[in-house]
């Protein structure tokens, strides 16, 4: 059982709006960027390949392709220096850290975009084959 003192410290900490993404998925990371006494928003776009953690000290690992090179780096997912989080696309996997991605290079390093469609769109084929 975690101490009252550190649960209270750890809720002011946590951020209150988390979007929803899952190993496989490629994000796209608004990082606050602080040159001088400038601060500009930069993106990291990027295959998260890792979630690890627990409450405040929650992170992800995202991994990208620069000029040929593998780059991950690794986000604390309630740090204030992210602006957002966009889920650019889902990806079809079926394992939770996907460190098997290191080792491919160039098409097969790409991953199977999950199809999103819903209860509703599932239901129309069946639908239309009772109509039959």
């Amino acid at each position: 059982m975690r101490n009252a003192a550190i649960q209270f410290v750890d809720s002011l900490h946590t951020r209150k709006e988390l979007t929803e993404f899952r190993a496989g998925d490629t994000v796209r990371v608004w990082w606050k960027v602080k040159e001088g006494e400038k601060e500009r928003s930069q993106a990291f776009e990027g295959v998260v390949i890792r979630k690890t953690g627990g409450s405040v000290d929650a992170t992800f690992t995202v991994r990208k392709m620069s000029f040929g090179v593998g780059v991950e780096r690794i986000f604390p997912l309630h740090s204030p220096r992210y602006e957002s989080i966009d889920v650019v696309s889902r990806g079809d996997v079926r394992r939770g850290r996907l460190f098997y991605l290191r080792t491919l290079k160039g098409k097969a390093a790409r991953l199977e975009a999950l199809d999103e469609t819903g209860p509703a769109d599932a239901a129309a084929p069946a639908a239309a084959a009772a109509k039959k």
